[in-house]
């Protein structure tokens, strides 16, 4: 396991989600730290276009997005499990809900309140990402406000689920639900200015937080990024596992690209190696880095037939 690379930045709360992850499953692993805005000159040539943090490497595969970074970490170390099976549906409903309804208030709040103080040009790029203008610093700072109207109630709810003092949110063990919930909470912690006072009122939440954080990361090493790229140079990817392409499915040596399905521009283009219901591959070359495949979950992602 000591193959593994992360590709991440300090601040960002799904990469905070990834190195808990391995700390979770006791791994070693090397981290390469990225920009957090465009452009991306050592990401882009190993993922061909998708330029989302955080990102796995062995070799010469790329693990794209924390959900089919967590089915990677749970194939390759089964115990102790991300998705027990007693709760996996309910674990499942509430990590989606975390990510894609509570996260972004969220981080819209946080951002807002530091509007003055996030890394130059962030605010345009994540503007860009989303397919909307440029905004202002003054845009920035009112939607801290509108957000919060949105942040409250849903940090209730997660509070209401730990008010019986049980350990994790579903049990006595941490599953993907927590690690998915975790990061988002995380986050309150901000930039300059510290938005925690948000989770003052419920302590149960705050004593899960802690739980959560003292799991850790892992055993970390930090690397440059042209070790990554030397490493998927001098690699090819891995065999794939055999295919359950579904109906209407591209099959396994045809052409398609992929990117994410909530406004994002970027293509990656490539064969198709891998694809079932939860995850696609494309293998694609680049001149600085060869032959890679890089992984995408199905949830989440459009695909189309080149």
């Amino acid at each position: 396991m000591t193959n593994l690379i992360l590709h991440h930045y300090d601040f960002s709360n799904f990469a905070e989600k990834a190195r808990l992850m391995l700390g979770f499953k006791d791994l070693a692993w090397r981290g390469v730290e990225q920009p957090p805005i465009l452009p991306k000159p050592d990401l882009v040539p190993l993922t061909g276009g998708y330029r989302r943090i955080p990102v796995l490497q062995d070799g010469a595969d790329l693990w794209c997005d924390t959900r089919l970074i967590a089915r990677e970490l749970e194939r390759r170390v089964p115990s102790p499990t991300l998705f027990p099976a007693a709760t996996l549906g309910a674990a499942q409903a509430i990590a989606w809900w975390a990510e894609h309804q509570l996260m972004r208030p969220v981080a819209l709040y946080v951002s807002g309140v530091n509007a003055e103080h996030m890394p130059a040009g962030l605010h345009e790029d994540r503007a860009r990402l989303h397919g909307l203008p440029p905004p202002s610093l003054e845009a920035v700072r009112k939607a801290a406000t509108r957000n919060l109207h949105l942040v409250r109630p849903q940090i209730a709810w997660l509070a209401d689920m730990l008010k019986d003092e049980r350990p994790y949110l579903l049990g006595d063990a941490p599953c993907i639900a927590d690690f998915s919930a975790y990061h988002v909470v995380w986050f309150f912690r901000g930039r300059h200015i510290d938005c925690r006072h948000v989770l003052e009122p419920y302590r149960h939440l705050l004593a899960w937080r802690d739980r959560m954080a003292a799991i850790g990361h892992g055993r970390r090493t930090d690397i440059d990024a042209a070790s990554a790229l030397a490493e998927a140079r001098d690699a090819q990817p891995a065999a794939p596992r055999k295919s359950e392409p579904q109906e209407g499915d591209p099959r396994p040596g045809e052409r398609a690209r992929v990117r994410p399905g909530d406004n994002a521009r970027d293509w990656v283009e490539g064969d198709v190696s891998f694809i079932d219901a939860h995850e696609i591959a494309l293998v694609r070359e680049d001149p600085d880095v060869g032959h890679v495949a890089v992984h995408f979950p199905r949830l989440g992602y459009d695909w189309r037939r080149v």
